[in-house]
């Protein structure tokens, strides 16, 4: 077995060029990490964008085998998957369909449950750990309680969390639970240790949209109530610019007409803005007519088990899997709400077979993330009157969870996305719309939101109805 000096040496050279002193500071934590004895150890690798957590990533998973540990690759959604998978070159899958397994109860329903961990001496790497939540959500448990919970309870596994602690945190949290190490030393039986990558590479500031990411984590770190514009800054940048109004409409062309999947998005403040947006882009660049058509990118906005059962790849359909529409076969009005049954290719997942599901049209254009409370008990309601002769209200329910109207996929379109809809993913192009036009000066959330718009593009950035007190020398 190799010693902590000897692994770090070799992780080091796997590196591939000079680490930055943060970087060789983790490296040879991670090499203690990796040896430790001690319980349930935990290491949570906190950093700003372009600070090298990727290189780090790839240089860990690169390094096991000499050590003779396995890894398990995850991340929060289907695309911050694929966005890991594609920069360490390995598998990754989303923390739901690795840690939860679709498990009946004897009422007829079909609810996740905790999967059993059968690895053995595995690290387990999470990354954007800053969208894990620690609300009750499965069974009076968190995402966070579960995830801890399966890990640990296999033989001689750890865990790394990765992530940013200035991108939006989980909603309803003011901050990111899985990126706080005093918390989770706290709450969990583990050992931990953490540390905070701050040095973005010179020829990453290169970049207007890192220069601009890297500036206003900076303004974060005063920890002021307010900050004062102007808060951009465009000179000299290239991949960064600013969208006059009478050239919107030729950049969407260029962007969208004949684009793949992960070309571009626009992020909003609201579904309302996402709505008028994906309407437009749909009728006015991609020359689309009817309510829905075969090539539509739509996104899932609900969990939902009942359309992925028997499917051999997707366990579950999650609530921000990202699908394309193949197939329109009818359209149908049922219980006062409208569906249509397609065949769709979840585009995260380009090896799993294409789903056929009964998708719910109403929340298409609602301007709210999914079905309201006051219409998901319409429905409720207007299925259950079908159901009535079934007197035992147990028995009742366990019949109208196999209508297929009833566990109807609740969709959007995928175009334009708020931005915690986009969180995790990254897109070629990223076109920023402001509602931020009233304010005088900016609160942490608002710098936070930027942050993470921002940092979703890999090429381009536009902002779109800023005012121009936003944008300085």
């Amino acid at each position: 077995m190799l010693s902590r000096n000897e692994l770090y040496e070799k992780m080091v050279i796997s590196f591939g060029f000079e680490p930055t002193e943060g970087q060789a500071i983790v490296l040879y934590h991670l090499s203690a990490f990796l040896l430790s004895q001690k319980e349930n150890p935990t290491y949570i690798l906190r950093g700003y964008a372009g600070t090298g957590k990727t290189t780090l990533v790839k240089t860990l998973v690169a390094s096991l085998p000499m050590i003779g540990m396995n890894y398990v690759l995850m991340a929060p959604t289907g695309r911050a998957a694929k966005v890991l998978s594609n920069y360490s070159g390995q598998h990754a899958s989303t923390i739901h369909r690795k840690i939860y397994q679709a498990k009946s109860y004897p009422d007829g329903s079909l609810r996740m449950a905790r999967a059993e961990n059968k690895h053995t001496n595995t690290l387990f790497i999470v990354d954007e750990a800053s969208m894990i939540g620690d609300q009750n959500e499965f069974g009076g448990s968190s995402l966070l309680d579960d995830l801890l919970a399966f890990v640990f309870s296999g033989d001689n596994c750890r865990l790394l969390l990765i992530g940013d602690t200035a991108q939006l945190p989980p909603v309803e949290s003011s901050e990111s639970p899985a990126l706080n190490c005093e918390y989770l030393k706290a709450e969990f039986p583990i050992t931990a240790a953490t540390y905070e990558l701050t040095e973005v590479k010179r020829q990453a500031l290169q970049s207007g949209i890192l220069f601009n990411a890297t500036n206003i984590r900076e303004l974060l770190k005063q920890n002021l109530y307010e900050y004062e514009l102007p808060i951009f800054h465009l000179n000299g940048f290239d991949d960064i610019k600013r969208i006059e109004p009478e050239t919107f409409e030729e950049m969407l062309h260029n962007a969208f007409a004949n684009a793949s999947e992960n070309e571009a998005a626009i992020i909003c403040k609201s579904n309302k803005r996402a709505n008028m947006f994906n309407q437009a882009i749909r009728g006015r660049i991609l020359n689309i007519e009817g309510e829905i058509a075969t090539g539509d990118k739509l996104m899932v906005v609900k969990n939902n088990y009942f359309w992925a059962e028997g499917n051999p790849t997707i366990s579950f359909i999650a609530n921000g899997d990202m699908a394309e529409i193949r197939k329109i076969k009818r359209f149908e009005e049922m219980y006062g709400f409208r569906f249509a049954d397609v065949e769709l290719a979840f585009t995260d997942y380009p090896d799993a077979p294409n789903v056929e599901a009964k998708i719910i049209l109403d929340t298409l254009n609602s301007n709210s993330a999914s079905l309201t409370e006051e219409e998901s008990k319409r429905f409720f309601e207007a299925i259950e009157e079908d159901y009535m002769d079934i007197p035992n209200r147990r028995e009742r329910y366990k019949e109208m969870k196999k209508n297929p109207w009833f566990s109807a996929l609740q969709v959007k379109f995928a175009y334009a996305l708020t931005c915690h809809k986009t969180q995790g993913g990254q897109w070629n192009s990223v076109f920023i719309d402001s509602s931020l036009n009233l304010k005088e000066t900016l609160e942490v959330e608002d710098l936070r939101w930027i942050y993470t718009a921002l940092t979703r593009a890999q090429e381009k950035v536009y902002f779109v109805n800023f005012k121009e007190e936003f944008f300085g020398s």
